[in-house]
């Protein structure tokens, strides 16, 4: 499937779609819902847009939860991880209510909204969450999936997404604990790339690179990510892509699981954005770019 919206829409397409078979989904919006939605259009009396209120929206979701609806709720990444943090930590961690949370702007996606609106630590916080499911699609058909199969569970999710990029992803989706070999290993090193701009880096390096494999994640909580462990322990060393910072990175993670391989990152690292930036601009500021996933690769190679 070749992407045709952003995630950020795929995701609101995809919730009405499922919206209009099972009558338990609701969409809480926390100033992120603009004159025209396409749930808000079709189901008017299941759309609450509550304003600049995101702990508040993740409180009465899981109220909502508790009455035996299914709600998502979306707001800005950095908001959910850090403005409703308690909130979360108490009603998807501590609760488990099954609510999804649904997070736009995640890494600097936001660009020239600055670092107020950045979220590069939010994968940390909703890492350190027992029972929290984290999704990290790349394209309008994993975006898809990803809602569809945390609309079918009764676990709480937490849906990052970027801004309004549409990202060219031809691959098929693959499920909770499943990889997505976008180019086969042939030698011992493998990339394991996570989100949108993540992914597009490193099919670029494989093109000059055809022997080296690349792995991609969407389920990458801990609980997914040792589920996926048998696809990538044929590896030696795994050069992990994300636009992240290092700490509570997936890297760190797969590190902890895989301790007899070597287990490199190549992120955003621990600098701030000094300059405001266009999406691309703004990641190479911060050291995430082709040239820095090409430098691991042949790093190890010496």
């Amino acid at each position: 499937m070749t992407a045709t919206v952003s995630a950020r829409e795929a995701y609101r397409v995809e919730l009405t779609e499922l919206a209009a078979h099972d009558p338990r989904i609701v969409c809480l919006e926390a100033d992120l819902g603009g004159a025209s939605h396409c749930f808000k259009d079709r189901f008017p009396d299941r759309f609450l847009n509550l304003g600049i209120a995101e702990a508040s929206a993740v409180d009465i979701a899981v109220g909502l939860a508790s009455a035996g609806l299914r709600p998502f709720v979306s707001t800005f990444a950095t908001f959910a991880a850090f403005r409703a943090a308690e909130s979360v930590k108490l009603g998807l961690g501590y609760l488990a209510a099954p609510v999804v949370l649904v997070s736009p702007y995640g890494g600097v996606s936001g660009a020239w909204f600055g670092p107020t609106h950045h979220c590069l630590e939010d994968l940390a916080v909703m890492q350190s969450l027992p029972g929290v499911r984290i999704a990290v699609p790349a394209g309008e058909a994993e975006t898809r999936e990803a809602i569809r199969v945390a609309a079918a569970g009764d676990r709480p999710c937490y849906v990052r997404l970027g801004r309004n990029e549409v990202f060219d992803a031809s691959f098929a989706p693959a499920g909770r604990g499943a990889v997505t070999w976008l180019n086969p290993m042939s030698d011992d090193t493998c990339l394991v790339s996570i989100g949108e701009k993540p992914t597009a880096l490193c099919q670029t390096v494989t093109e000059s690179q055809p022997d080296l494999g690349h792995a991609h994640l969407c389920w990458v909580d801990a609980e997914s990510l040792a589920l996926a462990i048998p696809h990538l322990a044929g590896a030696r060393r795994l050069i992990v892509v994300e636009e992240h910072r290092p700490a509570g990175s997936v890297a760190s993670t797969l590190a902890l699981l895989l301790p007899d391989r070597e287990v490199r990152g190549v992120n955003a690292g621990t600098d701030w954005p000094t300059e405001g930036g266009s999406h691309d601009e703004t990641l190479a500021a911060l050291g995430l770019t082709t040239s820095a996933v090409l430098s691991a690769v042949l790093e190890g190679k010496k």
